[in-house]
């Protein structure tokens, strides 16, 4: 849906924190072709269907509890909301969300043609995720999972 030139895609902000820090990446690429990048239908080998699997599971924040993602999988799970004033995440640890998220990665420069990505969209992911990855750093050092959600 577009409104004044702005499409709901283009308010996406997807947010990663853990008590060692926090960034929210407001590019809608990242979100259209790292957290969505399942929905886009390669074929692909299982592990890196896991992978994707987990970015899949992020919550959006305001998501009605029974629409919430699959639970759970190995090294994440999602948190439903414990009070009105919260929302669902996706906690992981960092190390299992950096896989991911550099699987994912990988997909994508083999795919960039199919996935009809631009080298200005990857320009900007790359520059989302080296982002995202201090945070998963500063939360591995520290001993902190992560948690993500999504707000559209």
């Amino acid at each position: 849906m577009k409104r004044l030139g702005v499409t709901d895609l283009d308010l996406v902000h997807v947010n990663v924190a853990s008590p060692a820090g926090a960034y929210t990446v407001g590019d809608p690429s990242f979100f259209r072709y790292i957290v969505r990048l399942a929905e886009l239908g390669l074929a692909l080998p299982k592990d890196d269907r896991e992978a994707l699997d987990i970015l899949a599971a992020i919550p959006h924040a305001f998501e009605p509890e029974d629409e919430l993602p699959p639970p759970s999988g190995a090294g994440w799970r999602v948190v439903p909301a414990q009070t009105d004033l919260d929302w669902p995440v996706l906690e992981a640890t960092p190390q299992r969300l950096r896989t991911a998220l550099e699987r994912a990665h990988a997909i994508l420069w083999s795919n960039a043609a199919r996935c009809a990505v631009s080298a200005r969209e990857i320009t900007s992911i790359e520059h989302e995720l080296d982002a995202v990855y201090g945070v998963l750093m500063r939360a591995e050092a520290a001993g902190f999972a992560v948690n993500v959600s999504y707000v559209a």
